[in-house]
């Protein structure tokens, strides 16, 4: 970042300490990446975490959120196009909206799929049912997916099957979260299993004030474990599609989403009282699979 002007390399700074202030699963920004790449990761993830945080703050009303995101999304596209006049940031301007925009212009990045998430954030203070895998899949098309085809065109690549693969590992690691999250999901009102699984099951909402998932419950969950184990298969190509550093990243990051649903899955009825997570005694299991990745079936 040294090459870049003192707010613009203050501005990724932000993000970077964003990125690393926040737990997540998998690994944002972390030192596998490129350093070429690990601002501009940093930048689109601290735009996403603010925009979700948005999302999620429950004390206010929908609409007030739904704005709130609108105004963001505002300043983004306020920001890119500053940066494409060659206008220097105007004093008022968020950071992370700075970063972002000189990621989108100097790397080309499509900011339609920053659009994309944020319409999945604006959907969150709305929409908490789904009827049906369909509507699971759009979501997960507009509040996952983005993240991975931002990072390959980061990374610079520009491949259909590459992100069709990168869509489905995306898919998989949100739907991962949401049964990761069935628990504080169900606290707040959202269940993203969707109805007709549900139906089919005949499990009932009302079941779920229990401390434990009855029977019912379990054979949803378990077609729930077995669509997202689905998605991780289709994802794998991404993994060995990429080269350098980038690939050992989407590996562990693989892994880890596999570990946390093999979790789900051994959690069992229990997953109405626990988080299942990764732990940091999981992280030499991780490693050593992703060194002996090439032997894996």
């Amino acid at each position: 970042m040294s090459h870049w002007p003192e707010p613009l390399a203050r501005a990724y700074a932000a993000c970077e300490a964003l990125a690393r202030s926040h737990y997540e699963n998998f690994p944002v920004a972390s030192r596998l990446l490129p350093a070429a790449m690990r601002p501009h990761v940093a930048a689109v993830y601290a735009f996403a975490r603010i925009a979700d945080d948005i999302a999620d703050e429950g004390s206010a009303p929908a609409a007030e959120r739904k704005a709130q995101l609108d105004a963001w999304q505002q300043r983004l596209h306020a920001a890119v196009a500053a940066e494409e006049s060659g206008c220097a940031p105007l004093a008022h301007e968020n950071v992370i909206c700075v970063a972002l925009a000189h990621s989108i212009r100097s790397l080309d990045l499509p900011i339609a799929l920053c659009d994309d998430l944020l319409s999945a954030f604006g959907q969150d203070t709305m929409t908490t049912r789904y009827d049906s895998w369909a509507e699971v899949f759009d979501y997960c098309r507009r509040s996952a997916n983005p993240v991975g085809r931002l990072v390959l065109r980061i990374a610079g690549y520009r491949d259909e099957a590459l992100d069709r693969s990168s869509d489905a590992l995306c898919t998989a690691l949100q739907l991962t979260n949401f049964w990761q999250d069935f628990s504080h999901d169900w606290l707040i009102g959202r269940l993203y299993v969707p109805r007709d699984v549900t139906a089919a099951c005949r499990a009932r909402e009302m079941d779920l004030n229990g401390p434990y998932l009855n029977d019912a419950w379990m054979a949803a969950m378990r077609q729930c474990v077995d669509q997202t184990r689905a998605q991780f298969e289709a994802g794998r190509a991404v993994c060995d599609g990429v080269r350098g550093r980038l690939r050992y990243e989407l590996r562990i990051t693989w892994l880890g989403g596999m570990r946390i649903l093999d979790q789900v899955e051994r959690t069992g009825a229990a997953l109405l009282g626990e988080r299942p997570t990764i732990r940091k005694s999981d992280l030499p299991l991780l490693l050593w699979r992703t060194a002996r990745w090439s032997s894996q079936t």
